[in-house]
């Protein structure tokens, strides 16, 4: 296997990994926020309780984020070069912005966290949770922005084979820039609502009725719902983005040959041979629909696309495993509600809670899916139109066991994660928290 093949494999392992402590570290702020901002309203000790202990395991995603958002900065200088020493002085800025936003968020985190119950009015506690959510909104921002300009590359001309006339703020503000940030915020806060729902939904499948978690599990369920609705809405921005600047993408995902109006939603299947597709599911001017808003709109198929510019067809199961879990979600956290609201008794038994414990991994694979289809999908490129993956990968032959190393730094990484947060709230169970504040305010009231 050549260095390119290890390279872009590496690449997505590193993403895969990254995207999983970046998503909830985007999402978890906001979360911590709304369960604050409900416990002061209400004076309700266990919403309180609920925004403690979510930034208590916040700070380990941010600390171990931070590891794999490093690592990320290391290998782009290392398996691709070329395309930094092309495209750097573009992507400088917005990669610079990003740390000063992290910087942003961990400050006032750090100020956050060690602050409880130390101000006299609880509100300026509260306020300390506004520029964590936005620094953590504004890292999203520009890495993201990155990535738009892989995919829609301007502020720059070429001369010669070089760029001049550089103009990175242009750069940063690409067209694809808008859609993905909004498709990357509405979808981190949406994971994150799911993650948190998760865990609430376990304990109460194992037989904890404690308040705290009925709480923990009806907040993030509306919070989740709202930001399904969100997600499909921008979702629907992002297929007409697509049809307008890398139409190639959207018909590799719909498995779209043929250039024609009236054309139609293609879901699930197997492709054969012969580009036919069979046992899918097809609905009538969907994708028409989709892209023009009109069921007579024209899709560009592949045949009217050069073969080599196209995108690996598997991006098509990538495509279907995002919006089969988004749409399975949606469905899942507007029963919930429905239920909540009418008092459907359904909703307490163990089968639909393991529904809802099982929300938070398809969540989060629907993530990885959506992140695997836009990476993949913008093959042959690495820089869309102007420098191929293989032309911006390097040469070296150790590639293999640069991958072999950070395989086992990112196993040690998940499990380890994983041990550290278990144990974390294991040894501080809800109770016992709750039994502390009792006592404390017992003895302030003396």
């Amino acid at each position: 296997m050549e260095s390119v093949e290890f390279s872009r494999y590496l690449t997505m392992l590193t993403l895969s990994v990254h995207v999983v402590f970046a998503t909830v570290g985007v999402g978890i702020p906001l979360m911590i926020m709304l369960a604050h901002w409900i416990g002061l309203k209400r004076n309700d000790e266990h919403y309180l309780l609920l925004a403690k202990r979510w930034a208590r395991g916040y700070v380990i995603s941010v600390a171990v984020g931070v590891v794999t958002g490093t690592a990320i900065a290391l290998q782009l200088a290392l398996l691709w070069p070329r395309f930094m020493e092309f495209a750097g002085q573009l992507v400088a800025l917005p990669l610079f912005m990003e740390t000063f936003a992290f910087f942003f968020e961990a400050i006032f985190l750090g100020i956050y966290l060690y602050t409880w119950d130390r101000f006299k009015n609880p509100k300026l506690h509260f306020y300390l949770l506004a520029p964590v959510v936005l620094g953590a909104a504004m890292s999203a921002l520009f890495i993201t922005s990155v990535n738009g300009f892989m995919n829609t590359p301007q502020g720059f001309t070429l001369v010669n084979g070089a760029l001049t006339n550089i103009q990175p703020l242009q750069a940063m503000f690409n067209p694809a820039m808008p859609t993905k940030v909004a498709h990357v915020l509405t979808s981190a806060y949406m994971t994150s609502a799911f993650v948190l729902a998760s865990i609430a939904a376990f304990h109460m499948w194992r037989g904890n009725r404690h308040e705290y978690h009925r709480k923990a599990l009806a907040l993030t369920m509306k919070v989740g719902f709202i930001f399904c609705v969100a997600t499909a809405l921008v979702g629907d921005l992002s297929g007409k983005f697509l049809a307008e600047y890398q139409p190639e993408k959207l018909a590799a995902a719909e498995w779209h040959f043929e250039t024609e109006g009236e054309a139609p939603l293609v879901l699930f299947g197997v492709l054969t041979e012969e580009n036919e597709v069979k046992y899918g599911i097809e609905i009538p001017y969907a994708l028409s629909i989709l892209v023009h808003s009109h069921p007579s709109g024209v899709v560009t198929g592949l045949n009217d696309i050069p073969e080599e510019l196209h995108p690996p067809y598997i991006v098509h199961y990538m495509f279907d495993i995002m919006v089969t879990i988004g749409v399975w979600l949606t469905v899942l956290s507007m029963v919930y509600w429905l239920a909540m609201s009418r008092n459907w008794s359904f909703i307490k038994t163990r089968v639909f809670r393991f529904l809802l414990v099982m929300a938070g991994p398809l969540s989060m694979l629907a993530i990885q899916a959506g992140w695997w289809f836009t990476e993949v999908g913008r093959q042959p490129w690495i820089m869309n139109g102007f420098m191929k993956t293989a032309e911006g990968a390097t040469d070296s032959p150790h590639v293999w066991l640069m991958f072999i190393a950070f395989a086992i730094l990112y196993f040690i990484l998940m499990v380890g994660t994983a041990v550290v947060l278990i144990r974390l709230f294991k040894k501080n169970p809800v109770e016992r928290e709750l039994e502390k504040q009792s006592e404390k305010q017992r003895s302030v009231a003396r």
